[in-house]
């Protein structure tokens, strides 16, 4: 970053001309502009440009006239420079505002900009500021400085500028761009994103064939990327180059980072930022109730709590209220953290139990007379009323150290008159609620453990010797508990007090969860009675919220769907629902979202079986969740894809769903909603809700293609199918393996794509199901095409539009349209295939259709690469990529790109397209299946190979063939005869 002119003083605010109202802006970082607020100003001829740019980077300091005619013409100026110069410089003088450009000493200076003016100075002063953020260990934070820093390039600097002070400048600049570049690609790969920088270091290293930095950082990428071979190769293809070129080897770094890859040196796996260490904590009455003795795990509250304490001395009260569910080791936690706190007040520890949750909870009064007597008050001191015992408790303590633990608190009346009110004292609060309403206190929300945490603990109760035998199981054990401290300790006691008992024994009882609240109870410990006290106080209709949302299997809720579930307005429901979140029977996993601790919601299930009347009522309320969910899935459908007539074939719900102003909402509401909706699917697979969960699954088809979703998708997908075959309903079974049939197409893995849609063509052949029969088909040529079966394909996709236009659905015809465009150009109809891909695009447009017109513009794109018209073929894919990025379908954001690549190596772009490939590998990772991704990297070998990166492409083609070879793909012929060569060289 050294090297670069820094914005001059004199620039900045306060000097002597005044600030004009408009200021002006100038960049250099690109083309030599100037703008008067968002008012372009010409500059001039190329000429007059170098002129001002030359005064811009003098720093506001004076450029004599022979400087200047140097700097434009070098060693041969023209006769005429000096009288040249003065017209520039009158012409620069109109244009920009008075008293900015000066003429001083028969020379000229530009000075009188306000902050900001210039795009170099910008990206100065945010290099700085991201150097400092990085020395402080803010990655984050410099990194995405340096990203606005890099921003401001507008392409090659002073472009067009003629002059050998221009041209310097350049060489100067660009020096620095690339030392930013490296600097935040060293962050990126700091932070773990070497999967996303491998596309760009590998276009910069064709660019920058010689810069070893780059060619270093793109072997650590690929190495963390797990992709070794190609680390070594980059290191291979360097040497070799470097000898070529300049008849040099490596630099020692660059050497001693391929020994390191290749002794798998564990200092070059992905780096992490150390863990802060717990703070030394510290250690008269002293009422504190003894810590235990295994007492593990909470350093980061530990830390937070203890840094509060510590700072009560000169602090009006340092007050910390924990809240959290019953069993979370709350009281545990402050009895330890007060312990380690006891040295900071030496003037004595108090403790009470407020029994907040029971029946019924201490009164104030009583405490404040134990406290006042603890204090040394004698009882005969001790007045009656609760204020005038307040009043003596605060006396009494002004001028002491004193902790006070108030356990168990029921809420914030109970225990304002206990807190002290001088400096120096400080309380420190349990309760299962919230204290939002005690003014000045540090709220802590105390959640479970972590499973290390979790496990550590079970280890210290039970015994290593017997939790090392059976770690995994030991691991099944503390999930069971849901990593609940209490449940934790009864499971490791039970296991402790008997010997003959393994740990897989007690995994196995605890796998019920039928049984697991009966089986976590040991003596006077029981997880059910802790939950039952909280449940108790709970009005009626929380009471009946609270059991009816724990039915459903999703990891959390959101607000519409617990609406649903409750049959009540969304105002009631959130009114409801908060109040379990003051209780901490539910917790708020995000705004509008909520969620049980597992143990709290099979506690809540136990109490819907108990308590929920008439029974029906839980199935009723399953029923309307569905329906939330197929009603406001099929209406995000719709919107997606005006016209298509799916959601006509499918059941009516009979409760309504969320309405949305755009596609876009639709989407953020299914991705948000995804694994709760699945999960709601999926339960509803073995009753009466059959025909509607395949129904749901079948509207929300943009999960399979989604990347994230696409596992669990097929998963439900395939629980359905057989809950469906059980049921013995033909019509569910078939809808179920069209969802499954097209999840396994997009995991590549046709032979069971191909299995599942033949069994579905069957099922629907001469059924009242027509466009299930359709889509099969669909499905059918699609997967013909990539098994290279063609002909076949083309009879799937032949019934599969005579179906679509019988049942009026266009979309449908517009995608077997399309797909038979590719069976076409798979066959050589080159002119066929692009009237068919035109077609069916044109289809998707008069319908308003965004998503599936991009893939129209794929299939486009496909057959116009084949037919030659390259500039077309890259527009349309370009267009069909944007769509499906701002759509979330990452399968077919990836393809988008690999198709781009192949775009690139027919244009003779080599470099573009390896950027493209890269960026299509780190795009498809989890998703689109083998067969895939050994495409992409057959394409990814011939740009690398066009860009002279050898060792890389050979590395990519045996990848891709070991793939092919595994699948039994014809395409592993093609890839042996670009390695033969190779071989026998």
């Amino acid at each position: 970053m050294d090297g670069v002119p820094r914005v001059p003083q004199q620039w900045r605010p306060g000097s002597e001309e005044e600030a004009v109202t408009v200021p002006l802006r100038f960049g250099v970082l690109g083309p030599v502009r100037a703008w008067r607020g968002e008012e372009s100003l010409s500059t001039g001829s190329p000429q007059q440009r170098a002129l001002l740019a030359a005064l811009l980077l003098r720093e506001g300091r004076t450029a004599t006239a022979g400087e200047l005619i140097d700097a434009l013409w070098g060693e041969e100026p023209p006769s005429q420079a000096l009288a040249a110069v003065r017209t520039y410089a009158s012409r620069l003088r109109k244009v920009l505002d008075a008293g900015v450009m000066v003429s001083e000493s028969g020379g000229y200076a530009i000075r009188g900009l306000p902050e900001g003016a210039l795009d170099l100075a910008v990206a100065q002063d945010l290099a700085t500021e991201a150097e400092k953020a990085k020395n402080a260990g803010d990655l984050c934070h410099a990194r995405d400085v340096l990203g606005r820093a890099l921003a401001l390039w507008d392409g090659e600097v002073l472009a067009g500028v003629p002059g050998p002070y221009a041209e310097a400048q350049r060489v100067r600049l660009e020096e620095w761009r690339l030392q930013l570049l490296e600097s935040r690609l060293d962050m990126d790969l700091e932070q773990g994103c070497h999967a996303e920088a491998i596309s760009e270091l590998t276009a910069l290293t064709a660019a920058h064939p010689l810069r070893e930095r780059l060619r270093e950082l793109l072997m650590l990428a690929l190495y963390r990327s797990g992709r070794q071979a190609e680390a070594l190769a980059v290191y291979a293809d360097t040497r070799r180059l470097l000898a070529d070129e300049l008849g040099v080897d490596p630099r020692p770094g660059l050497s001693e980072l391929q020994q390191r890859i290749l002794q798998a040196d564990p200092g070059l796996a992905e780096p992490s930022a150390p863990r802060a260490e717990p703070p030394v904590a510290p250690v008269r009455p002293a009422q504190l109730p003894a810590t235990v003795p295994d007492f593990t795990g909470r350093t980061a509250f530990v830390s937070e709590l203890g840094e509060v304490l510590a700072s009560a001395e000169g602090r009006v009260m340092a007050v910390s209220a924990l809240a959290g569910i019953g069993g979370v080791g709350k009281t545990t936690l402050a009895v330890h953290v007060a312990h380690q706190a006891r040295t900071a007040f030496p003037d004595g520890q108090l403790y009470v139990d407020l029994q907040g949750a029971g029946a019924r909870a201490a009164e104030p009064e009583t405490v404040l007379g134990s406290f006042l007597r603890a204090l040394g008050t004698a009882d005969s001191a001790i007045p009656d009323s609760l204020e005038e015992r307040a009043a003596l408790y605060r006396s009494v303590l002004d001028g002491r150290r004193v902790l006070v633990l108030l356990d168990n608190a029921r809420d914030a009346a109970q225990i304002r008159p206990l807190l002290p009110g001088t400096a120096g004292c400080a309380a420190l609060i349990t309760s299962r609620v919230r204290m939002v309403d005690l003014a000045g206190a540090h709220l802590v929300d105390l959640d479970v453990m972590s499973p290390d945490e979790a496990l550590t603990l079970f280890t210290k109760i039970v015994g290593e010797e017997r939790v090392g035998a059976e770690r995994d199981a030991a691991l099944d054990v503390v999930a069971a508990c849901g990593f609940l401290p209490l449940a934790i300790r009864i499971a490791a006691s039970r296991l402790a007090a008997r010997r003959t008992w393994t740990v897989s024994v007690l995994a196995t009882k605890l796998a019920d969860e039928r049984r697991r609240l009966d089986e976590l109870q040991a003596g006077d410990l029981a997880v059910k009675a802790t939950f039952e006290l909280g449940y108790g106080q709970l009005e009626p209709a929380q009471a009946r919220a609270f059991r009816l949302l724990g039915l459903a299997d999703g990891p959390d809720i959101s607000l519409a769907a617990a609406a649903a579930v409750l049959d009540l307005p969304v105002e009631d429901t959130e009114d409801l629902l908060e109040a379990l979140v003051d209780t901490s029977l539910l917790e708020s996993a995000a705004p509008g979202r909520y969620r049980y601790h597992d143990l709290v919601r099979l506690y809540a299930r136990a109490c819907a079986e108990r308590d929920e009347w008439p029974p029906s009522e839980r199935h009723a309320a399953m029923s309307r969740l569905l329906d939330f969910y197929l009603a406001t899935a099929a209406g995000g459908y719709v919107l997606e894809r005006p016209g298509d007539r799916l959601v006509d074939h499918l059941a009516t719900p009979e409760h309504p769903g969320l309405s949305f102003a755009d596609r876009h909402r639709a989407q953020d509401w299914l991705y948000a909603e995804a694994v709760s909706l699945l999960a709601c699917v999926r339960q509803c697979a073995g009753t009466d809700l059959l025909r509607r969960a395949v129904d749901v699954l079948w509207a929300a088809v943009d999960l399979a293609e989604s990347g994230t979703n696409s596992k669990a998708y097929e998963q439900v997908a395939s629980a359905l199918r057989e809950a469906a075959r059980e049921a013995g309903d033909r019509r569910a079974e078939a809808r179920a393996l069209i969802t499954l049939a097209y999840a396994h197409s997009v995991t590549g893995r046709f032979d069971l794509a191909d299995e599942e849609a033949s069994r579905a063509r069957e099922l629907t052949a001469g059924s009242h199901d027509p466009l299930a029969s359709c889509w099969s088909s669909n499905i059918l040529g699609v997967i013909a095409l990539y098994q290279s079966r063609h002909d076949d394909g083309e009879a799937h996709l032949a019934r599969a539009i005579e179906g679509f236009r019988s049942c009026d659905d266009r979309p449908g015809e517009a995608s077997a349209l399309c797909n038979l465009s590719r069976i076409h150009l798979a066959t050589g109809r080159t002119e066929s295939a692009v009237a068919l891909a035109r077609q069916g695009t044109q289809m998707y447009d008069a319908m308003g259709h965004a998503l599936k017109g991009a893939n129209g513009r794929y299939a486009l794109g496909l057959a116009l690469t084949q037919h030659g018209t390259l500039p077309e073929a890259a527009d349309r894919l370009q267009e069909a990529l944007t769509v499906f990025r701002d759509s979330r379908q990452r399968l077919w954001e990836g393809m988008s790109l690999f198709r781009l690549a192949e775009v690139d190596l027919a244009a003779r772009r080599p470099a573009q397209a390896a950027s493209n490939a890269e960026t299509a590998l780190t795009v498809l990772r989890g998703i689109g299946g083998e067969w895939r991704r050994a495409n992409v990297l057959v394409v990814l070998g011939h740009a690398l190979n066009g860009i002279g990166q050898v060792g890389r492409s050979q590395v990519c083609w045996r990848d891709a063939l070991e793939v092919f070879e595994a699948l039994g793909a014809p395409e592993a012929d093609t890839v042996r005869s670009l390695l033969k060569p190779l071989a026998v060289a």
